[in-house]
């Protein structure tokens, strides 16, 4: 009866140890996002009072202000840039995925290593022969240019990523597909594309974020289409505080609201109900 008691002891005592981890690991995160949108719609009075911690006025002067000063166009440069990062980069990675996955050939391991030590040099060496080649090209201060760096940025991570996720679909599905009729293309289309759709949901978030957290490269290349990140570095950091706090929520919020959508998509797509 002791010992019974004991390990109920150890196990409710297991128990409140990993929830208290979580829960600590949840406020780790969740902090940031809870201080700056506080504090980007913060009452000035309440930010520099000593005795508020939590402020109890609110206002929307410092976001109308930001997006004054050039947010909103820079949020809808960030979202083209992004988009069209991602299908760039699906409309390469995607075939050279597949091959990666469904065929063998000379190299192929050389190759994939090749590709993945691609992401090993720092942009910032680079910065200046690109930038020099993006004026001969006429790409400087374009969106595509800034979607076109981040695509190679964003290709070697989903040519892996889509390469192993049509890795895990057995290709008997596809020869079955052809025993009935189907060629190649409507076998992929029809069978592939389907079950493959979680996995390149997931490839699509990290596409986007990566797209969308960028800023060196936004940086350098534009001066007046600039991304959000790039606007915020140039001209939202040498305002005051509640700029800073507002463009921190702004960054922030459509991240989120297209994680939160995808994740949903995504969760869909393995048929798990959200309750």
């Amino acid at each position: 009866m002791v010992e019974k008691d004991t390990s109920m002891v150890k196990y409710y005592l297991f128990k409140i140890i990993i929830a208290g981890l979580v829960i600590i690991a949840v406020l780790w995160v969740i902090t940031p996002f809870i201080i700056s949108i506080l504090y980007a719609f913060s009452d000035p009075t309440d930010y520099y009072s000593k005795e508020i911690i939590i402020p109890l006025h609110y206002t929307y002067e410092h976001v109308r202000k930001l997006v004054a000063l050039g947010a909103g166009t820079a949020i809808i440069n960030s979202v083209i840039v992004a988009l069209m990062t991602i299908a760039l980069s699906f409309a390469l990675g995607l075939p050279a995925g597949y091959a990666f996955a469904r065929f063998v050939f000379p190299g192929k391991d050389s190759l994939k290593l090749f590709i993945i030590g691609l992401r090993m040099f720092p942009i910032i060496v680079i910065a200046v022969p690109l930038v020099s080649l993006y004026i001969r090209l006429g790409l400087s201060d374009s969106l595509l240019g800034v979607a076109l760096a981040h695509t190679a940025m964003a290709l070697p991570f989903v040519i892996i990523i889509t390469s192993s996720i049509f890795a895990g679909i057995p290709k008997e599905l596809e020869e079955a597909g052809l025993i009935f009729g189907l060629d190649r293309t409507g076998a992929f289309l029809r069978i592939t594309m389907p079950l493959a759709l979680p996995g390149l949901a997931a490839a699509a978030i990290f596409t986007f974020i990566m797209s969308w957290n960028e800023v060196f490269i936004a940086a350098v290349l534009t001066l007046t289409n600039r991304t959000l990140p790039a606007f915020i570095l140039t001209s939202a950091m040498a305002a005051t505080d509640f700029i800073k706090f507002a463009a921190s929520f702004i960054m922030i919020l459509p991240a989120m609201i297209f994680v939160f959508i995808a994740r949903r998509y995504l969760i869909a797509m393995w048929g798990i109900t959200l309750r």
